[in-house]
């Protein structure tokens, strides 16, 4: 993913008790790795590009990282380099646990865009302990996968909440019946890269505010990062 750039969308839809839409508001950022470090910037809003002197803002705050980065000597790019492998690793142990937190059944085949895929259902393992902190969800989700027939990368996932999930200490909290869905997609046959992630369902913020809503964010336009890509050296 690090020689790509590419575009993300992130739409909340706010919903009444029926799921009927009340209102919609959406970002879409342009992203990129500069020196190993991902960065993206606002270039727009609710469908509509982002004011002119906000995109050049937005170009300066480029341009400043990106002298930044080249001013780094090798041994502090290495440094930050292996920070952020080492966070990226951390913030996804808890996947690990997932062999053991579920019993897994195919349930058929199907395919998604143009992928012949075996579907997976996947449901909590009796008696199952979490390790680390972020896997005690596992035990309240259930739900199914699509594994490309060829490459046995994920396609799709699929999964409900079967009881409620507090992160936070309570601060914040999903409630039954909340799904989410994640998919990925080929790029130019080299690689799986993201295209959508959506959470719907409703839940409490700091135990006070209650939202009914859908998160969504799409991944689209990716390019391999070229040299006459945006990114400007302030001069």
């Amino acid at each position: 993913m690090k020689d790509y750039t590419w575009v993300s969308r992130e739409t909340t839809r706010k919903v009444d008790a029926n799921g009927d839409v009340k209102s919609t508001e959406s970002e879409g950022y342009e992203s990129m790795v500069l020196s190993g470090k991902p960065y993206r910037r606002l270039i727009e809003r609710n469908g509509q590009a982002i004011p002119a002197e906000e995109q050049r803002r937005e170009q300066e705050k480029v341009d400043k990282l990106t002298v930044k980065l080249k001013r780094e000597s090798p041994g502090e790019r290495e440094r930050r380099l292996a920070e952020y492998v080492h966070e990226r690793e951390k913030d996804r142990e808890f996947l690990r646990e997932i062999p053991d937190a579920f019993e897994f059944q195919m349930a058929g085949s199907e395919k998604i865009d143009g992928h012949d895929t075996w579907i997976i259902e996947a449901k909590p393992k009796p008696g199952y302990h979490a390790v680390h902190g972020d896997a005690k969800a596992f035990a309240k989700i259930e739900g199914k996968l699509w594994i490309d027939q060829r490459e046995f990368q994920w396609v799709r996932a699929e999964a409900k909440t079967r009881n409620t999930i507090s992160w936070g200490w309570c601060m914040a909290r999903l409630d039954p019946g909340a799904t989410l869905l994640f998919e990925q997609t080929r790029v130019n046959d080299e690689i799986w890269l993201p295209k959508r992630e959506l959470l719907a369902g409703s839940g409490k913020l700091i135990l006070l505010k209650k939202l009914a809503e859908q998160q969504e964010t799409t991944w689209s336009d990716y390019r391999k990062f070229q040299v006459d890509s945006k990114v400007v050296a302030v001069r």
